[in-house]
């Protein structure tokens, strides 16, 4: 029942910007965590950023002072500012969302997205 649905992907140019999107919606009684992970050919999924409910953030290394994480107050949005790209940020992105479902306050899932590729090349 819950939904998660990544949007904003797509090719650019090195040193260009680009902001992907990802909305949650469904059966959800709240949102403690999103965020994005990305999972390039024949290397393992990484965490790209990550924002809390509370606004606390975090980021891979490799992308600090390039990229930066938001939300929405309800916690239903994220978004992803990516600046400065790089050919190394080639990957699929993928939205998580730490949900409780409305139906079982007890329970904290993950859920992901379907993934959108991002391309940065000449």
């Amino acid at each position: 029942q819950v939904r998660v649905v990544e949007s904003g992907g797509g090719s650019v140019q090195p040193g260009g910007s680009l902001r992907l999107s990802c909305a949650a919606s469904g059966s959800i009684f709240s949102v403690s965590a999103m965020g994005w992970y990305r999972q390039a050919p024949g290397k393992e999924r990484e965490l790209v950023a990550v924002i809390t409910s509370g606004g606390t953030t975090n980021y891979a290394e490799s992308v600090k002072g390039r990229f930066t994480i938001s939300r929405d107050g309800a916690m239903r949005t994220v978004d992803l500012h990516m600046n400065s790209l790089k050919t190394e940020d080639t990957a699929i992105y993928y939205c998580n969302a730490r949900v409780t479902p409305s139906y079982d306050r007890r329970r904290s899932n993950d859920y992901w997205g379907q993934g959108t590729q991002v391309t940065v090349s000449s």
